[in-house]
C-alpha cells in the first residue's frame, strides 16, 4: 500500500471516528422518529364494496386500479350493501367502505371510531314497476306516489343493503300500514331475475346509475320508473335525502330514454374508513376520489363532488385537504411515497437539523485533537529523558539509546499533510535534546 494511500485512509478512519457519535445519535433519531410516526402506509387495504353487478363494485375496482400504481394492493370485499359495509368497518374487518346515508342509525361510538372522505354521489330510490300491474290496479301506465303500491309485491333489497330500512321509513311517512304492502327482501340478481318473470310487481333499488341493473331496467320493455312527485317535500323531511331529476332522454338519445323527466329522491354515498387507517391511505383514496367522481354526470355537474356537505360523521383532515386545497407541491414532481415520507417526517428533520448543526461545530476540533495526539503523546516521553538529563538520573549512553528508540517511534507516525509541522516539530526537538545530551 502507498503512503499517500494509507494517509488518506488514516485521515478518513479518524473523522469517521471523531464524528461517528454525531452521526450514530442521528440516525439513532432517524429511525426511532420513522417507527414512531410510521410514514410510509402498509401494502394492503380492505375496501367494502358491495353486491355483484352494484355501483359499489364498479368503484371499488376503480379504486383498486388507481392505487395499484401506487403499491397499494386493494382487497375487495364483497358484501350485501351499505348497512352491511358500516357494520364491516365497526368489526374492522374492513379498512375503508362505500356507505349511503340515511340507510342505518349510526351509534354513538361511530362518531369516533370513523371518519368520512367526503360525500361522493348521490345513489336515488330507483322504484321499478311493471305497467301491466300498474294498468290492472289503477288502470294507469304511470305511478307517482308510493301509497299506489298498496297489495303490491315489492322487493325492497337484503337487510345488509340499508334499502329496506330506507324503505320502510318513506313507506311510513306515506302512511302506508306495515303489511299493506308484500315486502320481498331479495339480492339484486334473484329479485330482477323474479320481477321480470312477472312474480314481483315492483323493485326498489338505491344506487348510482352505473349499476348495471339499473342501466338494464330502464331500457326494458314494460318496466317503468316510479316519478316521485313530491321529491322536495322528502327531502324537507328527511335531511339525508336530495330532489334530483332523471332528464329526459338521458339515457338514450335515440330511442328518447326516459320519455320524459322523472323526479327522483337520493340519499348520498360517502366513503368511510376506521379511525386507525393510516393517514397515508386516506390521503391517496381522498385524492383518487377527486379523480374518479369529480366528472358530470346523470345527476349533478363537473366538480359537484366529492364534498363534504351533509356528512352525518366527522370529516377526516385528508379528505378535506384534498376537496379543499390544491395538490402539495412536492407531490406534483415526487412519487408519492417520497413525497409523503418527506410530508410526514420533515418536522423531525427540522429539529434534528437545528440540533446537529449546533453539535457538529465539536467535530473539527475532535479531529484535529485526534490527529495531534499522536503526536503529542510522544511530547511525554522526550520530557522524560531530558529530565533524567538534567538530574544526572541516568548515564549518557542509556539516554542516547532511549533517544534512537524515540526518534525511530516518530518516524513511524503518519499524519495528515496539513498536520506535517507537528510531526517535523517533534522530530526537530528530538535533535535538540539530543545536543543538548552530546554536549554534557
Amino acid at each position: 500500500m502507498s503512503q499517500a494511500l494509507r494517509n488518506t485512509l488514516l485521515s478518513l478512519r479518524d473523522l469517521i471516528v471523531s464524528a461517528g457519535p454525531l452521526a450514530f445519535v442521528g440516525v439513532a433519531v432517524l429511525v426511532l422518529a420513522y417507527w414512531w410516526l410510521n410514514p410510509n402506509p402498509p401494502k394492503t387495504v380492505t375496501l367494502a364494496t358491495g353486491p355483484a353487478q352494484s355501483a359499489y363494485e364498479e368503484f371499488g375496482k376503480r379504486y383498486q386500479k388507481a392505487l395499484a400504481v401506487e403499491g397499494i394492493e386493494v382487497k375487495l370485499l364483497p358484501s350485501e350493501g351499505s348497512s352491511a359495509n358500516l357494520q364491516l368497518l365497526r368489526e374492522g374487518k374492513a379498512d375503508v367502505a362505500f356507505v349511503q346515508g340515511g340507510t342505518a342509525e349510526l351509534m354513538p361510538d361511530d362518531h369516533d371510531e370513523l371518519v368520512s372522505l367526503g360525500s361522493l354521489f348521490v345513489e336515488p330510490v330507483w322504484v321499478f314497476y311493471r305497467t301491466d300491474t300498474a294498468w290492472r290496479q289503477h288502470k294507469v301506465n304511470r305511478l307517482d306516489s308510493l301509497r299506489q303500491l298498496r297489495g303490491w309485491r315489492v322487493n325492497v333489497g337484503s337487510e345488509g343493503s340499508g334499502v329496506p330500512t330506507l324503505m320502510e321509513r318513506l313507506l311510513e311517512a306515506n302512511k302506508v300500514e306495515p303489511g299493506a304492502v308484500k315486502i320481498s327482501q331479495l339480492e339484486q340478481t334473484p329479485a330482477t331475475v323474479d320481477f321480470l318473470a312477472g312474480k314481483l310487481d315492483a323493485i326498489v333499488f338505491a344506487s348510482a346509475p352505473e349499476s348495471l341493473m339499473v342501466q338494464m331496467l330502464l331500457q326494458t320493455p314494460g318496466v317503468q320508473l316510479l316519478d316521485f312527485a313530491q321529491h322536495e317535500a322528502y327531502t324537507r323531511r328527511f335531511p339525508f335525502l336530495t330532489p334530483v331529476t332523471l332528464p329526459r332522454g338521458v339515457v338514450d338519445l335515440a330511442t328518447n330514454v326516459p320519455a320524459r323527466d322523472v323526479r327522483l329522491v337520493a340519499p348520498t354515498t360517502s366513503l368511510l374508513a376506521r379511525e386507525g387507517t393510516h393517514p397515508a391511505l386516506l390521503t391517496l383514496f381522498a385524492q383518487n376520489a377527486q379523480k374518479l367522481h369529480s366528472g358530470a354526470g346523470w345527476f349533478n355537474r363537473a366538480r359537484e363532488f366529492p364534498n363534504t356537505r351533509g356528512s352525518e360523521l366527522p370529516i377526516a383532515k385528508e379528505g378535506d385537504r384534498a376537496m379543499n386545497e390544491p395538490v402539495p407541491m412536492l407531490q406534483r414532481y415526487l412519487p408519492f411515497w417520497l413525497a409523503n415520507l418527506i410530508e410526514r417526517m420533515w418536522l423531525v428533520l427540522g429539529i434534528l437539523l437545528a440540533i446537529m448543526l449546533p453539535l457538529s461545530r465539536i467535530v473539527p476540533p475532535l479531529y484535529q485533537f485526534r490527529v495531534r495526539s499522536r503526536v503529542f503523546r510522544w511530547y511525554g516521553r522526550l520530557r522524560e529523558i531530558e529530565i533524567d538529563m538534567e538530574k544526572g538520573m541516568a548515564p549518557p549512553a542509556e539516554l542516547i539509546k532511549a533517544l534512537d528508540a524515540l526518534e525511530a517511534q516518530a518516524e513511524k507516525v503518519t499524519v495528515p499533510l496539513s498536520y506535517a509541522d507537528e510531526l517535523y516539530a517533534l522530530r526537530n526537538h528530538i535533535h535538540l535534546v539530543r545536543k543538548k545530551l552530546l554536549r554534557t
